[in-house]
């Protein structure tokens, strides 16, 4: 109970100090002048692998251990990501080298040989953090060229043959040669880190007998590890292993500022920039070419309504107009369209406000958790934003059940997120993985959300209530009239599927760029290009949406609330379709639980996706239906 009312009470220090502290300072963001001699401290993380998904604790594996493992304070997103930071054994002084130093001796029982040889099967790496960087393990770029990227983390082992034996046996890297990069300040000795990288080795150690636990001489340490044993230690039960590590320190010209660079380097930053552009220059082109098209078409239609009107030639009204009397008619389920639509207002808060903290550096990779935790936090506010529009909607559909209208908009998105969520974290801890949240976060998700989200949703939902209603330009008929037969291509699932398309273009190449980000241990960084795809959705959800309404309603179809909604949200049923499409293109995930976390994870993210779409759709429809029959004269 200890770890949970830890991370409670730094959820709560979180909420009322958040506003004061953000503008000033970003804990562990800062940077930290070390002097020659003073301590490095290589914290540890979790144990991951792109294969499973499913995060281990470091100490799940018999590595060595310090006399007293600690918990680094994690924040609420480094626990939703599965983050579990503690000190280690590995322990520098600044500026020292030190060659071939014993980490500890260990001897394998069947447990951890068996955790082990599982591990390097499933392909996990290890995740260290010196001064907040995590160690990056260097990498020949595939195509030959000399410029050099970094994986994250070292594995930890590997699978191979040795001595002519054709049986594949099990090695672990139990030998780890790390190297420091530092700027020094010329004027005073102080240094700054910039870098920090390891390489891995697997090494049999042979020792003068008997072994001196406080003065251990081995023979295979030498400066030049890997010419002097290239026998690889064997991982099975009973089997003894000797962990070591070399650490070097290297000046460098790089800043402290820009220290991150490296980490963020992509392998296919050309085609990225490259294929970001092109998206983009589509989409605002095929926006331009909507936007003109229906300014013209529109213009003509308003202009001959009313020129019809005075000259009093009009005998019978046709297209859009006809439906005049049945267009602001309350759709079937009006309450659940106003639940969606607050919701989605709350997710569009979310989104481009954690946009815009993103933009200004607050949320970069080096704020570990910080997108989770402002993510989750800006959620729960908004809630305020959620029942204001929602009771809007509601009291314009004259809607009089208001408290059980905004119980919905309160629960509903929520309790599914939260029960597909759920269900999930069973199935991580059942794996006994450390991505499982624990009990203490629970209660904080559960707290953040029935203490401060819905009581928020309450007062937004007051003060829509006290608004006066949203008057329409047009009076509606008593008698609902009666749909003309429609074309094909006219029908309800047509239109909403097409829809969907265009949205989805203008995001599916950074879709490709944030998936690889979540799903294989990549850093995502490029916000300020996120923020263009954003606005570019915007624009493109909206347009679409009205063009789609224009053509249903010179169709005599007025049932556009709903469809409006659905047409821009059809877009999530496509972004599910690539989740799957890089499921099986670009992950090597074989387990079940692996595949059902996957597609648990992307349900999520696609219902979220939809409700977003949704909204913008439905607003953009809602302003054009208004703004167009406010424009022509109507008896």
């Amino acid at each position: 109970m200890g770890r949970a009312t830890r991370i409670a009470s730094t959820l709560f220090f979180t909420l009322f100090l958040l506003p004061t502290a953000l503008p000033f300072y970003l804990p562990g963001v800062a940077p930290r002048d070390f002097q020659r001699g003073d301590e490095l401290q290589v914290k540890v993380n979790k144990l991951s692998s792109t294969k499973t998904q499913l995060p281990y604790d470091y100490y799940f594996l018999n590595y060595c251990k310090p006399e007293k493992i600690m918990n680094s304070a994690e924040n609420l997103g480094e626990v939703l990501r599965g983050d579990r930071i503690e000190n280690s054994i590995y322990i520098f002084q600044m500026r020292e080298e030190q060659s071939c130093k014993v980490a500890c001796r260990l001897k394998l029982d069947s447990e951890s040989a068996k955790n082990f040889k599982e591990k390097i099967d499933d392909e996990y790496r290890v995740n260290m953090i010196l001064d907040n960087l995590p160690v990056a393990v260097l990498r020949q770029r595939r195509d030959g060229s000399q410029s050099t990227t970094y994986d994250h983390g070292f594995r930890v082992g590997f699978k191979g043959t040795y001595t002519g034996s054709k049986d594949e046996k099990y090695f672990i890297n139990n030998h780890l040669s790390f190297r420091v990069m530092y700027h020094k300040d010329p004027e005073t000795d102080a240094a700054r880190i910039v870098g920090f990288e390891v390489t891995p080795h697997s090494i049999n150690h042979e020792y003068k007998q008997p072994w001196d636990e406080k003065n251990p001489q081995l023979l295979t340490c030498t400066k030049n590890i890997i010419q002097a044993s290239t026998v690889p230690q064997e991982v099975d039960t009973d089997k003894e292993v000797i962990f070591t590590y070399d650490v070097t320190f290297k000046a460098s010209e790089l800043k402290w500022a820009s220290r991150w660079d490296t980490y963020l380097l992509m392998n296919d930053d050309q085609i990225h920039w490259f294929s970001i552009i092109n998206s983009l220059m589509i989409v605002l082109f095929l926006s331009g070419m909507v936007a003109m098209i229906m300014m013209r078409t529109l213009y003509k239609d308003i202009a001959n309504y009313n020129q019809l009107e005075t000259q009093d030639e009009a005998q019978e009204e046709t297209g859009w107009k006809l439906v005049h009397g049945d267009v602001f008619r309350p759709p079937i389920n009006a309450s659940l369209l106003c639940v969606y639509v607050g919701t989605g207002v709350q997710f569009s808060g979310m989104t481009l406000v954690t946009m815009i903290f993103a933009l200004l550096g607050f949320l970069s990779p080096s704020n570990r958790g910080g997108l989770m935790t402002a993510m989750v936090l800006l959620w729960v506010f908004m809630g305020l934003f959620a029942g204001y529009s929602s009771a809007r909607l509601y009291k314009m559909f004259k809607g009089t059940e208001w408290k059980k209208n905004t119980l919905k908009t309160a629960f509903m998105f929520p309790a599914i997120v939260f029960s597909i969520f759920f269900v999930l974290n069973a199935l991580i801890w059942g794996e006994k993985s450390s991505g499982a949240v624990p009990f203490g976060t629970m209660f904080a998700l559960v707290f953040l959300w029935f203490g401060i989200s819905v009581p928020l949703v309450f007062v937004g939902s007051y003060l829509g209530f006290k608004k006066p209603a949203i008057e329409d330009p047009v009076k509606t008929n008593k008698i609902p009239r009666q749909i003309p037969e429609q074309a094909w291509y006219m029908q309800p699932i047509f239109s909403i599927f097409i829809g969907g398309i265009l949205p989805f273009g203008a995001v599916f190449i950074e879709l490709f760029f944030i998936l690889t980000s979540i799903w294989l241990n990549q850093f995502y960084y490029i916000f300020g290009f996120l923020f263009i795809v954003f606005v570019i959705l915007l624009i493109t959800c909206a347009e679409i949406t009205i063009v789609l309404c224009y053509f249903q309603l010179c169709s005599e179809d007025y049932h556009w609330w709903w469809r409006a909604y659905l047409t821009a949200g059809s877009s999530a049923l496509y972004l599910f379709l690539y989740a799957v499409f890089y499921f099986f293109t670009k992950l090597e995930i074989t387990k079940l639980v692996s595949g059902i976390l996957y597609f648990g994870y992307m349900s999520i993210m696609s219902y979220a996706f939809f409700v977003l779409t949704g909204t913008i759709g439905f607003y953009a429809c809602f302003w054009f239906v208004h703004k167009i029959y406010s424009s022509v004269k109507i008896d």
